[in-house]
């Protein structure tokens, strides 16, 4: 989708159409720029950026709060749309999927383009497709076909195609920052050794990568050559669970600081529960008043949902990594190494003299029955006065 939640929110209220539109949180605090419209993108705003210098760079800057709730619904129209097509449909976030669509008897620019008209007029969202024979370069193009139909203050509504055999010479001439895989540190080290492009990465030999990259480097020799052989996957298993908290001002007492991962922690613990899991890595996350952030974890010896242990293991985190009134500006507790929850001794104990007792009660109403009648047994609820 092109700026999704700011779509949404110009769709939903046309004072805001033709405006340098920003969603995210409030200037005068710790807001950050979650979504710009490419009224506002026209003046330079981006997101992740600080609020307040969006405001700078763009001072009719109209700031929305967000509708979270308005953007699931519309992300939920629109993968409706998708499924419409094709059932193979892998959603990797609100406003982004992987179609696999080798089966259909349209070709895929034909596809996307019906698709394309299809949200703009049902919805009056904008969208973007980049085709191609795998997600690595089917991913790739939409940015590509995104920044090439740029037009200032205009959605880009862009479909660009890489045609089968071309992945290699499609992706050449891009910056290796291009490349999945590839941020600031890698991209540096890449450039080391003389790879600015990802034509260049894609002449420098697999070993040569892995002596330098480990296992990275043996993607970085396939991707750099357009090769990616994921299907797209129609379910994902969680792999991690997590919550942060952004402060309006730097904190510096450990009180608030303690007591607020132990909140923190909690809302982990009742994620992991939902969803019958437990976890065997905890992860604290740290981010100091000059932006500079650190991560500290521990892995257990077995894995756990209970509340007191990942509260502690998290407390204990913090304590070994915080220098006394520090000021925090982000603070954040995750898990990880997730598997089905087991259930213990005392557990197994308990579901057995439940089912007992759940037989003990049905074999007694059984025998009620057949001595008086059905009728002797009332359901809750069923018993009315004549």
């Amino acid at each position: 989708m092109d700026a999704f939640y700011a779509s949404v929110e110009q769709r939903d209220d046309p004072s805001l159409r033709g405006r340098p539109v920003a969603v995210g949180g409030d200037p005068r605090g710790r807001g950050v720029v979650c979504a710009a419209s490419y009224e506002a993108r026209a003046f330079g705003v981006r997101s992740a950026m600080p609020m307040a210098r969006a405001l700078k760079l763009c001072p009719e800057l109209d700031i929305i709060p967000g509708h979270y709730q308005l953007y699931r619904q519309a992300s939920r129209q629109v993968m409706a749309k998708i499924h419409e097509i094709t059932p193979l449909v892998e959603q990797i976030s609100i406003d982004e999927a992987f179609l696999d669509v080798t089966d259909l008897a349209q070709s895929g620019e034909e596809i996307a383009h019906h698709l394309q008209t299809a949200i703009l007029q049902d919805l009056n969202l904008p969208c973007s497709f980049g085709i191609a024979s795998n997600k690595l370069v089917a991913k790739i193009a939409t940015d590509v076909g995104k920044s090439k139909a740029r037009q200032a203050g205009c959605p880009p509504n862009a479909i660009q195609v890489v045609p089968p055999g071309k992945e290699q010479e499609f992706l050449a001439p891009l910056p290796i920052e291009a490349l999945w895989g590839v941020g600031p540190k890698t991209a540096a080290a890449l450039s080391e050794i003389g790879n600015q492009t990802i034509g260049d990465l894609a002449q420098v030999p697999e070993a040569t990568l892995i002596e330098r990259f480990g296992k990275l480097g043996h993607e970085l020799a396939l991707r750099s050559r357009g090769i990616d052989d994921r299907p797209v996957t129609l379910e994902h298993a969680v792999k991690s669970i997590s919550q942060e908290t952004t402060f309006v001002k730097d904190v510096s007492e450990r009180k608030v600081l303690v007591d607020t991962l132990q909140q923190l922690s909690l809302h982990v613990v009742r994620q992991l529960q939902q969803k019958h899991l437990e976890c065997s890595t905890i992860k604290l996350k740290l981010r100091w008043s000059d932006f500079s952030t650190i991560s500290r974890q521990v892995t257990l010896s077995l894995p756990t949902d209970q509340p007191e242990i990942i509260s502690e293991q998290a407390k204990s985190l913090f304590l070994s990594a915080w220098i006394a009134y520090q000021p925090v500006r982000l603070i954040g507790v995750g898990v990880s190494g997730l598997s089905p929850h087991q259930l213990s001794l005392w557990e197994v104990a308990t579901e057995k003299q439940r089912r007992e007792r759940e037989l003990r009660l049905n074999t007694a109403l059984q025998d009620l029955r057949e001595r008086f009648g059905d009728q002797i047994i009332l359901i809750g609820g069923e018993n009315k006065e004549d």
